[in-house]
């Protein structure tokens, strides 16, 4: 399995889980509006979303070096 491939799935994982606790955060807010502020829907929105943005980003410069390691392992392959 190539790197950029291996990235992709681990990246999927990871966005995965992390929708899964803004998920979870979503719901038991509104499932108990009287154990949180008033604004906690609001927050959690923008935490989650700027993590997931983050790691996204991160993600992003992430496959692009893997992609050159791919096309430098594959050259250094056909060189010897």
């Amino acid at each position: 399995m190539s790197k950029k491939a291996r990235l992709i799935l681990a990246m999927v994982i990871i966005e995965a889980a992390l929708a899964g606790i803004w998920w979870y955060l979503a719901r038991y807010g509104m499932a108990n509006p009287d154990r949180v502020t008033s604004d906690f829907q609001a927050v959690v929105g923008q935490t989650m979303g700027m993590a997931m943005g983050g790691l996204l980003g991160i993600g992003f410069i992430l496959f692009l070096v893997a992609a050159r390691n791919d096309r430098k392992a594959a050259q250094s392959k056909t060189l010897r």
